[in-house]
């Protein structure tokens, strides 16, 4: 059931300052490339996950629109350092432009990865009942990265997360990728999962969990994958106000800022990519997208007005909620960054 949102004001949390953590230990966090545009194409979801910073549902409606899709795709073609394009949502197979922007990228020789939620091949889209039944093959044909969320290996914590039912059909989703290859080394279809924790706490060590993982999947249900991502809950919107429904936001915010890693912070992905919103407006990662911060003032702020070497030189907005970036060993939406 999606959560309301709720008006909070926390003025403790103001005491949070992330850009002076990094001047604690002498950092300086500018822009070392722009290898990765990711992509929002929209927050309409077959899903309303506990933990979804996007505030995605079945009810939204916000949608990334032809024009915009063709200026992502201009940026592609004018820009050979630019490699990766990397699409999320919401259930970012739920756009109308969603095959056509695979399908251009890879025309580029882009690399295409896609935030696959697994279960939108059997849900389809909520509001069109538009059938997403031949995902797994589509994405094989283009050679595409599928990455999707799996909370854990058993049904209890995945479906506490995620929502009744959806461990089953995620099973049988991977089940679907590694029909048509996804999983095997020797077909090159990368199938990496994402793991967040069920709560207020930082995942485990991704290596040992990866292992857990392969191994349970493996023997419970014969299904492979490729990788294991873990990434830190955000302390923002659906997350953040379940926190502050319990009492617990500030318990959080102390365990991220006490757990800060150098080492994680200069691993962050905001230094290495840009985030574009469903209408085209740049910000420097999608948690800062979903916060409506946008790249620094005096940078080009949309993708109709992409000027790489502006970007390249701007300073990077840093707010409180970074700290879940450089936790521990660190999140990005490649797994840990330390």
């Amino acid at each position: 059931m999606e959560l309301p949102v709720i008006a909070t004001t926390l003025p403790e949390a103001e005491r949070y300052h992330f850009d002076e953590a990094l001047g604690r230990h002498g950092l300086s966090l500018a822009p070392i490339s722009i290898d990765t545009l990711q992509v929002n194409v929209g927050k309409l979801c077959n899903q309303a996950c506990l933990h979804c910073h996007v505030d995605a549902s079945p009810k939204r409606t916000e949608m990334m629109d032809r024009r915009t899709a063709e200026q992502v795709i201009a940026v592609l073609e004018a820009h050979p350092a630019v490699t990766t394009l990397d699409l999320t949502g919401g259930a970012p197979e739920l756009n109308t432009n969603f095959d056509w922007l695979v399908v251009e990228a890879r025309r580029l020789n882009k690399h295409v990865m896609v935030r696959h939620n697994l279960t939108v091949q059997f849900d389809g889209n909520p509001q069109t009942g538009e059938s997403k039944e031949y995902l797994p093959e589509f994405f094989a044909r283009h050679g595409v990265e599928v990455v999707s969320s799996l909370p854990y290996y058993t049904e209890y914590f995945t479906d506490k997360q995620r929502g009744r039912g959806v461990f089953n059909k995620s099973i049988e989703a991977i089940r679907r990728l590694n029909e048509v290859g996804y999983g095997n080394p020797e077909t090159g279809l990368v199938l990496n999962l994402v793991y967040n924790p069920v709560g207020a706490f930082l995942p485990a060590a991704q290596e040992a969990l990866e292992a857990d993982f392969k191994r349970m999947l493996w023997n419970s249900s014969s299904l492979v994958f490729n990788k294991l991502y873990t990434i830190i809950n955000m302390p923002i919107h659906r997350f953040k106000e379940s926190l502050v429904r319990h009492g617990g936001y500030e318990e959080y915010m102390n365990k991220l800022v006490t757990a800060f890693n150098p080492g994680a912070a200069d691993g962050v992905m905001c230094r290495s990519m840009i985030s574009v919103d469903y209408d085209g407006r740049l910000s420097d990662c999608d948690f800062n997208q979903m916060l409506d911060i946008p790249v620094e003032e005096g940078t080009p702020r949309s993708i109709f007005e992409w000027d790489f070497d502006g970007l390249m030189a701007r300073r990077i907005v840093f707010k409180d909620h970074c700290f879940g970036c450089t936790a521990g060993a660190g999140s990005s939406c490649g797994g840990t960054t330390a």
